[in-house]
């Protein structure tokens, strides 16, 4: 067998020595699980994971490569990777580079050939906490002397939101669509220009001025990392946007909207992160599979002071997953819409498009 090469080190002290891959470099990060099966370029890429150590459950990963065309980001940011298995011979026509290459040209550490399984029931147990991927020689005071130290960054969208505006357009388009960039993931502007929209992606800290300035006929909030109280600046845009022009958000995207009108966002013991939650549809009773990547929530007794109605619920906590105004004709959902066509959840981009006929036929 052979030496170990890194550790995992966790904050409640315990380690899982394993193998290093990618970026050479300590990470000290809150630790995350994902139980997605397939997506790992995705996940990666995601700029929802920005400064996350993410596990996942899945034991293989690698195993198909990373493809230059399927990135949701153009500067992947995420702190770190932990699995059980990696592959380091991708079967994919497709593919163009390796994880391992992948992750060295990112800077993304990784450590292999620990127990996801045990790490996993740790965190949903325990709750997220802070870890670091070291070298397997550093002993073991250093090391959670160095996560006790090491401040955790804040105000995440200043760092990783565009800094001028963008446009992605498509032939004949009939709508025109802003979307704040507070991390978004390309799947949903390819999404909304399959939909007939020309989107113009603008910085978080865009003004309601800057935006009313393009004439759109509606605005797209999106995903992104941190804690939502840190985003004060969006909260107040939106404010002032209400009632203005249709508003679509989700995941910070959706926490950003309630918490512009009143209500109260809490942190999650462990929060939701994977492919495979059950979500139920409050107003068809339909029941939906989706992507879910966040670690707070709306708080439930903050909404009754809000004219904001729950269409969403998480089956399995119970958690609110979707809220609407449609006096002023928002919505939004805290989970990222699937962008495949046969997507059950495909639908949500239909409603924004209805309620854009609406105001432009009003």
């Amino acid at each position: 067998m052979k030496p170990f090469t890194k550790k995992l080190v966790l904050e409640n002290g315990k380690e899982f020595p394993g193998y290093g891959f990618g970026s050479n470099r300590t990470a000290v990060c809150e630790i995350v699980f994902n139980t997605s099966m397939v997506g790992y370029q995705e996940i990666v890429s995601d700029p929802t994971y920005t400064d996350q150590i993410v596990v996942m459950t899945y034991p293989l990963m690698g195993n198909y490569g990373f493809m230059d065309e399927d990135y949701e980001s153009k500067y992947p940011s995420m702190g770190g990777m932990v699995v059980r298995e990696y592959c380091e011979a991708p079967s994919n026509f497709r593919y163009t580079k390796t994880m391992n290459e992948t992750f060295e040209e990112l800077d993304i550490p990784a450590i292999s050939g620990v127990d996801t399984r045990m790490i996993t029931r740790i965190i949903r147990n325990e709750g997220t906490q802070r870890a670091a991927i070291v070298d397997i020689d550093m002993p073991h005071d250093e090391a959670m002397n160095l996560i006790r130290t090491t401040e955790l960054k804040h105000n995440l969208l200043e760092r990783i939101s565009c800094k001028k505006r963008w446009f992605s357009r498509t032939p004949n388009h009939k709508w025109d669509v802003v979307a704040l960039d507070c991390g978004i993931k390309y799947s949903f502007i390819r999404q909304l220009n399959a939909k007939g929209c020309n989107v113009t992606i603008v910085p978080y800290n865009s003004t309601a001025e800057e935006i009313m300035a393009f004439n759109p006929d509606g605005l797209f909030v999106s995903n992104g990392p941190g804690n939502p109280a840190d985003s004060a600046v969006v909260c107040n845009t939106l404010k002032a946007l209400r009632g203005k022009l249709p508003i679509f958000g989700v995941d910070l995207g959706h926490q950003l909207l309630a918490m512009s009108y009143g209500a109260e966002i809490t942190k999650m013991k462990v929060g939701h992160r994977g492919a495979n939650h059950p979500v139920k549809n409050l107003e068809n009773g339909k029941l939906e599979i989706v992507t879910q990547n966040h670690g707070y929530v709306v708080d439930e007794k903050s909404l009754e002071a809000t004219p904001l109605k729950v269409t969403h619920r998480n089956i399995l906590d119970n958690a609110i997953a979707g809220v609407e105004a449609l006096e002023d004709h928002t919505f939004s959902v805290q989970y990222q819409p699937d962008c495949s066509p046969e997507a059950s959840s495909t639908y949500l981009f239909d409603k924004f498009i209805k309620l854009m006929e609406e105001q432009k036929n009003a």
